[in-house]
């Protein structure tokens, strides 16, 4: 599968294929020093089901990985497959901590 990265200076994305058939992870840089934020995913409808958004989330992640950057997942597909295999992610997922004062 052919993935391009586009960086747009602050900000940029993986992209899987062309026009209407074109999936995509959206990534800005975090608050936080040395950190990315995945913020959205996008496959359409027709291409749905075939892995694609879990293999542009995995380049996204390599990317990270490449540059010592961690990622924030604040995209509910990327914080839903970090939350199901911890084992691969944990070494790049920034934890969301909770509010003090809140259990």
């Amino acid at each position: 599968m052919d993935i391009v990265h586009e960086d747009r200076g602050r900000g940029g994305l993986f992209a899987y294929g062309e026009g209407s058939d074109r999936a995509e992870l959206t990534y800005s840089p975090a608050g936080l020093q040395n950190s990315l934020v995945f913020d959205h995913t996008y496959v359409p409808e027709h291409l749905r089901g075939q892995g694609i958004a879990e293999k542009l989330v995995e380049r996204g992640v390599a990317y990270a990985r490449e540059k010592g950057m961690s990622v924030v997942p604040a995209c509910s597909y990327v914080r839903t497959l970090f939350a199901r295999h911890p084992e691969r992610y944990a070494d790049v997922a920034v934890r969301e901590e909770k509010p003090f004062g809140r259990v």
